[in-house]
């Protein structure tokens, strides 16, 4: 049996430009990104990368979260800072392949054109 709610709604909803960071999720294919860290394999698993875009300057990536599984299966995790210590540029000496997960991220968070219809009435 379906249960119908009540539900009203007023108003207009307006966003807020103040909140200038996006993380965008991805989830990895198993095995297609090891990261090594102190002489450890971490096979990611899921990335979150964190887009900024500070006092309306180009949106450009601060960090990427990595969740990946350690010797013996434990789950770790691994944060890759993305910009030089003056905050004006990318860090020198991440992985290519670290940025290609930036791009990855940057296109699924609507580069490739993400279109949306409410529902007809």
């Amino acid at each position: 049996m379906e249960s119908s709610m009540e539900l009203s709604a007023t108003g207009e909803p307006v966003v807020t430009q103040e909140d200038t960071q996006v993380e965008v999720g991805l989830d990895l294919q198993a095995g297609t990104l090891v990261l090594t860290q102190d002489g450890r394999d971490l096979v990611a698993y899921h990335a979150l990368v964190e887009f900024a875009s500070p006092r309306e300057q180009p949106w450009t990536a601060q960090q990427v979260k990595f969740a990946a599984h350690g010797p013996g299966g434990s789950s770790v995790s691994l944060v890759v800072d993305l910009l030089n210590d003056a905050c004006d540029g990318p860090r020198e000496g991440v992985p290519e392949v670290i940025w290609q997960v930036v791009a990855l991220a940057a296109t699924s968070a609507g580069d490739v054109g993400i279109t949306y219809a409410p529902p007809a009435p």
